[in-house]
């Protein structure tokens, strides 16, 4: 069933939990994270990626906003990571509710400013607004101290940021990266809780693939409420299809789509199992 993003979120922090996000490309891909929620009676959010619009747009959205709709499980849909106001309205006109308004790469004023113009827009349509402050690279190797600690959200202004901007979820930057880690992940948890403790509203982490177990436990355990999931997905995908060609036969092409699903779902269904709401 297609619920808010928000409901989701406060299920989430009534039972200690985080919510799966997963960022899917293509039918497989829903039928993944669907199936997967369905079996581990977990609820789950379906994320499009910002930027995608050209590629895949209406069609993409529909898909997904179906797929939820059809579960027996709540989720919701969600555009992940958008910088451009005509593409989070395109995405709203196409019936998405839920939006990632990213100003990260702005000066703190500049990103107070944009994410607060889109969460006007995105709340008169009866929508939910992530942000996020800091920013997120796609590694952590080659900076200084001082530079990879000023990409980090700084505790003092979370509150500030999520006050006057109306962000209904703030994306934390706690030392998580996208895309795969190239050393050991160095998470700040002192400050992920220090943000905890000024922000009411609910916190997300992105990055989520390649983290070990026990530090995803301890950002739950801290209050993160929401964790993306995309680069894990993706590799069982390409890995099945490569498997699948490389077997020498001309594979079955429907047989070749239900092997990645099932690559896919099985990441899906481990996340969901150390997200802690399998059952829930």
């Amino acid at each position: 069933m297609l619920v808010n993003t928000l409901a989701l979120l406060r299920m989430a922090e009534r039972g200690e939990f985080a919510i799966g996000a997963f960022n899917v490309y293509n039918l497989e891909g829903a039928l993944a994270v669907v199936q997967a929620a369905e079996a581990a009676a977990s609820p789950v959010m379906l994320q499009i990626m910002g930027g995608s619009t050209k590629r895949v747009g209406r069609p993409l959205a529909a898909l997904c906003l179906e797929a939820a709709s059809s579960a027996s499980m709540p989720m919701a849909v969600h555009l992940d990571h958008c910088s451009s106001r005509d593409e989070i309205e395109g995405w709203l006109e196409a019936g998405l509710k839920s939006v990632m308004a990213d100003g990260s790469d702005l000066d703190y004023e500049a990103n107070v400013e944009f994410t607060r113009d889109i969460a006007k827009t995105v709340h008169y349509n009866d929508g939910v607004v992530e942000a996020e402050l800091g920013r997120l690279t796609g590694e952590e190797d080659g900076l200084t101290i001082p530079d990879y600690e000023s990409k980090l959200t700084d505790p003092a202004r979370a509150a500030d940021f999520v006050e006057r901007t109306g962000a209904d979820v703030l994306d934390v930057c706690i030392g998580n990266v996208h895309g795969r880690y190239r050393s050991d992940p160095r998470l700040d948890f002192e400050r992920l809780e220090a943000i905890e403790r000024t922000v009411t509203a609910p916190l997300a982490l992105h990055g989520g693939s390649g983290l070990d177990d026990d530090s995803v436990r301890r950002c739950i355990e801290l209050g993160v409420r929401k964790i993306n999931v995309n680069t894990e997905l993706r590799t069982a995908y390409v890995r099945s299809l490569a498997e699948s060609v490389s077997a020498g036969d001309q594979p079955e092409f429907v047989d070749v789509m239900d092997r990645a699903v099932a690559a896919m779902r099985d990441v899906v269904a481990g996340k969901l199992r150390l997200f802690g709401s399998s059952g829930g």
